[in-house]
């Protein structure tokens, strides 16, 4: 049987849908965007349960990804279970389980910025660093040019705003549902995920950095740990998509006390 390759943004068959995707996320994840999201959604004043979002992603298909078209909730159960299977810590389970649970953010989303079932640009996608000159690993770097940020002397060099050295830690990615659930979690005052749990979360969408190589004038010694994390998660982030669906209430019996160990009971301020 032919092995699956995923990724390919240059088959014949690519969605028009993905390509008018990123070229709107290309074009509109400025700075002064990403500085606005980060002041719109950073409030944490809706309370929700982890179980009653994960239910919400049953409503959410990722337009940004040319693998699967099943909703988001399916690749994330897909992404658990297959940790689980190959034995790994039940912290790195809950993490495949909750990875994109970010993207719950089009409840309170719009179209006019990109956080919504309708427009996805500012929620879903391989996010880039904002603030430097976008490099050529972005997925149809065609579209770099279309950022205007890319025409700013301050903004469009290897290093821009940043000192050179300083690490993705100290980097604004474009806005997305890594940044945000990480900050959520980040927020939650009962969370005790281990640190590769949270950088896990953070940075999977990273690809032009953690795939594509680049931004080596920005990263710093603690970045090639993270690096290590993020290629080993990246395995059941990506390769574990397929069609098979799941009901969320067949796993969480098994779940649930995972989630309780690590993220206490109480809601979640999203």
């Amino acid at each position: 049987m032919e092995e699956k390759v995923f990724r390919n943004y240059n088959a014949p068959d690519i969605s028009v849908a993905v390509k008018e995707h990123y070229r709107k996320m290309r074009k509109n994840q400025t700075l002064d965007y990403v500085h606005h999201m980060h002041n719109k959604y950073l409030k944490f004043d809706k309370p929700m349960g982890l179980w009653e979002a994960m239910r919400h992603l049953n409503s959410l298909i990722d337009v940004s990804d040319p693998d699967i078209n099943l909703p988001n909730i399916q690749h994330l159960i897909q992404s658990a279970e297959a940790i689980r299977a190959d034995g790994r810590p039940d912290w790195m389970q809950l993490t495949g389980l909750i990875h994109d649970l970010g993207k719950v953010m089009f409840l309170k989303g719009s179209d006019e910025d990109g956080t919504s079932q309708a427009e996805q640009w500012g929620m879903v996608g391989d996010v880039f660093i904002v603030g430097c000159a976008l490099p050529d690993t972005c997925v149809f770097p065609e579209f770099n040019s279309l950022n205007k940020d890319m025409q700013n002397d301050q903004y469009n060099t290897p290093t821009g705003i940043y000192e050179k050295g300083c690490g993705i830690d100290n980097v604004d990615l474009a806005w997305g549902h890594d940044e945000y659930l990480y900050q959520v979690l980040n927020n939650h005052k009962t969370n005790t995920l281990p640190e590769e749990a949270m950088v896990m979360i953070r940075y999977h969408s990273f690809y032009p950095w953690h795939s594509g190589g680049s931004y080596k004038e920005l990263l710093n010694d603690k970045d090639a740990g993270y690096l290590k994390l993020i290629k080993d998660f990246n395995k059941y982030d990506l390769y574990t998509k397929s069609q098979k669906v799941y009901d969320l209430d067949e796993v969480l019996d098994y779940y649930q006390p995972i989630a309780e160990k690590y993220l206490g009971t109480e809601p979640i301020f999203w």
